[in-house]
């Protein structure tokens, strides 16, 4: 390859660039663990590899692999449900020009994804994280790039010291939204940059890890700071008004890429920032191009991750019947410019070191906690409102059918009862749950 057909640093920038009739759809990835039925634990990946047959039969789907392991089965209609490093199951919807669309098609699909795992004594596990599985007990996926992830973050040392657990036992729901154009873009980043600890303090749920209370709401955060922070968290440079798509490349290009692909098989990237292969190439004669830039930032995961949609990841997953309050509050603050526009006046006084703290505190305290100079009640409860506006604008307009508005009420609840869903779990788990992990899987389970 040339100098002149080398991907240039100017070029990194055109993956986010978009046509001029560019839709905002809506999709969801919603995480549930695969587990024992009785007891709780994670099943095997032979166990998982069953069960994606299973899917393949029941939805007359089709497998997809990772070089000779099937791990994942697309569906007709355009999802897909596949495993996760550790054999938790993502599913991801198809993206759809409304929110009742896409929670529609999520809550069939999960649902007779459910009966299919019960016939085989699986349960799909709704919250934050895998309760009672311990890191010995993660069922690790025969991925190439798995034990190359596992590698390169024992190579951090303290910074790497929970990846096994981020990487194998937590579950969250996470939003996929589109943007028009540039500005529109960072202005989108820029919202949830800066509401993303907030809203968290209404989704925290992950108060039990290894099957004993953790002292904290959300364990799933906490496990989430020590996962490489360089590459994780706070976007920093996107809570700005003066950000441009060039902080954004500029942020990920400084990161080292964590594995590539080569004649299609994972393999160890060089352990040198992503600008440095840029300006030198793989070492190998081969330099890189725009899928590998593509491919490099599905290895980021900050807050909200920008590809070539916007990804809102911050939040930890709630109990199954409530997994629509994820997207609906996302969709309500984002795709609303009079919303999205107040939230950033709330919000934009908030430094980068007050949102890093408030994510510490936000996992420990949820609404209790502080964000900034407010309270993280306060700023949810205000951020809520405006979501329902947002929502209630879409209903106007013929976008949306007036039942979205409902996918909010249990968020109301959280805020009107001050109690998070991470303690009403340790309500019912103090109530007799701790005892019983097959009690504690029938009450979370997807049915």
């Amino acid at each position: 390859m040339n100098d002149r057909k080398r991907l240039s640093r100017a070029g990194l920038a055109d993956l986010f660039a978009v046509g001029p009739h560019r839709a905002e759809l809506v999709g969801v990835e919603v995480e549930h663990g695969l587990v024992d039925q009785a007891t709780g634990l994670c099943i095997s990946y032979p166990a998982a590899r069953r069960l994606l047959k299973a899917f393949v039969d029941e939805f007359d789907g089709a497998h997809f692999f990772d070089g000779e392991f099937p791990v994942g089965v697309d569906l007709p209609n355009g999802a897909s449900l596949s495993l996760e490093t550790g054999g938790a199951l993502e599913y991801a919807s198809a993206p759809h020009a409304t929110l009742s669309a896409t929670v529609e098609q999520t809550r069939g699909d999960l649902q007779r994804a459910a009966g299919v795992a019960a016939g085989h004594g699986v349960a799909l596990l709704s919250g934050g994280n895998i309760p009672f599985a311990a890191r010995a007990g993660i069922p690790w996926i025969p991925k190439p790039r798995v034990d190359i992830m596992r590698r390169y973050f024992r190579s951090l040392g303290a910074d790497g010291a929970y990846a096994d657990e981020v990487m194998g036992l937590t579950l969250s729901t996470q939003t996929s939204l589109d943007y028009v154009s540039e500005s529109d873009l960072l202005e989108k980043v820029r919202l949830h940059v800066l509401a993303a600890p907030a809203v968290s303090a209404l989704f925290v749920n992950s108060p039990i890890a290894e099957g004993v209370e953790t002292g904290v709401l959300s364990r799933r955060m906490q496990y989430w700071r020590r996962f490489e922070p360089a590459r994780c968290g706070v976007l920093g440079a996107g809570s700005r008004a003066d950000c441009t798509v060039s902080d954004l490349v500029d942020w990920a290009a400084r990161l080292p890429m964590i594995y590539r692909l080569v004649g299609g098989a994972h393999v160890p990237a060089p352990a040198v920032p992503f600008a440095i292969v840029l300006e030198q190439g793989f070492g190998d004669g081969t330099w890189p191009t725009l899928d590998d830039w593509a491919l490099h930032l599905s290895q980021t995961w900050p807050h909200v991750r920008v590809r070539r949609t916007i990804e809102a990841r911050a939040c930890d997953g709630l109990p199954w019947p409530f997994f629509a309050a994820a997207p609906a509050m996302w969709v309500g603050l984002t795709y609303d410019a009079q919303a999205r526009r107040a939230a950033i006046a709330l919000l934009e006084s908030l430094t980068v070191d007050q949102l890093e703290r408030a994510t510490d505190e936000v996992a420990t305290k949820g609404l209790a906690a502080a964000i900034g100079p407010f309270s993280a009640c306060d700023l949810a409860r205000e951020l809520l409102r405006l979501a329902r506006g947002g929502l209630a604008a879409r209903v106007a307009a013929g976008v949306e059918p007036p039942g979205v508005l409902s996918y909010l009420d249990p968020l109301e609840r959280i805020c009107d009862s001050y109690q998070t869903m991470a303690e009403q779990t340790l309500s019912r788990w103090q109530a007799g749950l701790a005892s019983s992990p097959a009690a504690y899987v029938a009450e979370f389970r997807v049915c």
